[in-house]
């Protein structure tokens, strides 16, 4: 009786304000996950090993499904926030495209600001043509943002084993498929964004070319809803120009 006595005056007893405290907020307790796991682990503890904790298993599935809730909770905010992201970022991309009222500033324009906006490494718009071609003083002129390609050009380059035909915008890994498209950018670009472009005449079709380093940065398995949104501003500024 004595040595029963002595073990349980050896654990120090609750201090009373912090007791006072527990009985006043238990909630206190219940929202701290690890001292809920310590109160659990004690209890069984104190139940032994021939009896079994329903409650005790319930309670560890409904904290594993908690956990894969707040997993998700956390994927859906940072997607959301990502999209957001790439949304603005579209959106001052479309307002400084805009800017330029002569077609050489245009394209220019999409050659520096534009394609520092959206954070790629080469952009390029590729226009069908029979005649003119690279060696042409007025396309040096103008710059290397437009590159003028053979008739079929665009609709084979768009072209991949997993790609149907008729797709607007599509998003891989960069091929060396054609070297003069990137001109000297060939040998570093590792993915890219191919848009589709309608400029209301059968015979010009076009494509607008977004190039980046970074092999991850265009993957087939990402959303194209912004790039067709930007695509078809784009479109419709074209549409000016050639008019």
């Amino acid at each position: 009786m004595t040595a029963q006595t002595t073990g349980m005056s050896d654990r120090a007893p609750i201090a009373e304000d912090l007791r006072a405290r527990l009985i006043s907020e238990p909630e206190v307790i219940l929202e701290d996950r690890d001292l809920m796991r310590a109160l659990i682990a004690a209890n069984e503890r104190a139940m032994g090993t021939n009896i079994v904790d329903l409650r005790g298993i319930a309670m560890k599935r409904l904290e594993s499904r908690l956990d894969r809730l707040e997993d998700t909770h956390r994927s859906v905010i940072a997607a959301a926030y990502e999209n957001l992201a790439g949304t603005n970022q579209i959106h001052r991309a479309i307002l400084r495209m805009l800017d330029p009222v002569k077609f050489e500033d245009f394209l220019h324009n999409l050659g520096t600001e534009v394609a520092q906006i959206l954070r790629v490494d080469c952009l390029r718009l590729v226009i069908e043509s029979d005649e003119a071609g690279a060696d042409d003083p007025a396309l040096r002129r103008i710059g290397d943002v437009l590159h003028v390609a053979p008739r079929g050009f665009i609709d084979e380059y768009m072209l991949t084993s997993r790609t149907a035909p008729g797709r607007r915008v599509v998003l891989r890994q960069a091929r060396a498929k054609s070297p003069d498209l990137y001109g000297e950018a060939t040998d570093w670009i590792r993915s890219e964004a191919l848009m589709k472009l309608d400029f209301g005449r059968p015979d010009q079709p076009g494509l607008l070319v977004m190039g980046a380093e970074d092999p991850h940065l265009f993957r087939p398995n990402q959303g194209t809803d912004l790039l067709a949104f930007f695509s078809g501003v784009f479109e419709r500024v074209m549409r000016r120009w050639l008019g």
